[in-house]
């Protein structure tokens, strides 16, 4: 049976409204989709940018750390300019908040490079462990002696060595001396101090660059907990002194890239 029209009202007039409504609901879902989509993706990105984000923050507090050189004390190893990364796995890395540490799978060695924080002051240091828990340490004309042995240490860097002098912040010594040494006046110096024994659950720390560095020599020992990670290696190296050559590309140290610490 034929569809009746309405009165007055062609049936050209009725297909092409139908069109026109139909082409109007389609926009408007073509709207929709494309606004929806345009959502999805920046709904996306967002969740990329918050994972990425909360990875960074795991890795950076409990895995690996970066750490700019910004002084001479350990020249001969490391330059003014180096940047090391730091693994404070190795040890266990710190809880934040709390003080606790993570279980590491490895414990602080002798001759380890390793960044910690100042209680002299408030800043991260990097210095090598020279004397564990128990041990005797002593230094004669700048030659360490490690439980009265003297020590092969191809890495130590003397620099200035007229400049053997004493200081106040030495006279903390006097507290850690061996007994026989405790009977005569003590009077240390840079180059000439101790023996004096490691106490337990405590670190001594140098320098490699023996005599333009600031370490356990003149402010003691340090704390396990003090310790953020061993320095494991260079990711970069830039020249920012004066004779550091052409600046930006010319004063990248390229052949320390990469290069391990030991």
């Amino acid at each position: 049976m034929a569809k009746q029209q309405k009165p007055g009202q062609p049936a050209s007039r009725q297909t092409t409204t139908r069109q026109t409504t139909g082409r109007q609901a389609g926009a408007r879902n073509a709207q929709r989709k494309d606004e929806h989509g345009a959502g999805q993706v920046a709904w996306e990105w967002i969740k990329s940018g918050i994972i990425g984000f909360l990875i960074f923050i795991v890795v950076r507090t409990f895995l690996i750390q970066t750490f700019t050189i910004v002084s001479g004390s350990m020249e001969g190893t490391l330059l003014v300019g180096d940047f090391l990364v730091l693994n404070k796995s190795a040890y266990g890395a710190t809880i934040p908040g709390t003080g606790r540490k993570l279980p590491g799978y490895d414990v602080p060695g002798r001759g380890d490079i390793i960044v910690f924080q100042g209680h002299h002051e408030d800043i991260d240091l990097v210095k090598r462990l020279i004397g564990m828990p128990g041990d005797t340490l002593e230094m004669r004309d700048g030659a360490l002696y490690l439980n009265g042995a003297p020590q092969d240490e191809p890495y130590a860097r003397h620099t200035y060595p007229e400049g053997d002098a004493g200081s106040p912040w030495m006279d903390w010594q006097q507290q850690h001396l061996v007994e026989s040494a405790r009977r005569q006046p003590y009077s240390p110096t840079r180059d000439n101090w101790g023996p004096l024994v490691v106490p337990e659950d405590r670190y001594f720390v140098l320098g490699d660059n023996r005599d333009e560095s600031l370490d356990s020599r003149y402010w003691g020992f340090i704390q396990p907990g003090q310790v953020m990670g061993r320095a494991v290696a260079l990711y970069f190296s830039y020249n920012n002194r004066p004779d550091g050559g052409v600046p930006v590309l010319g004063r990248i140290r390229w052949d320390r890239i990469g290069d391990r610490l030991r």
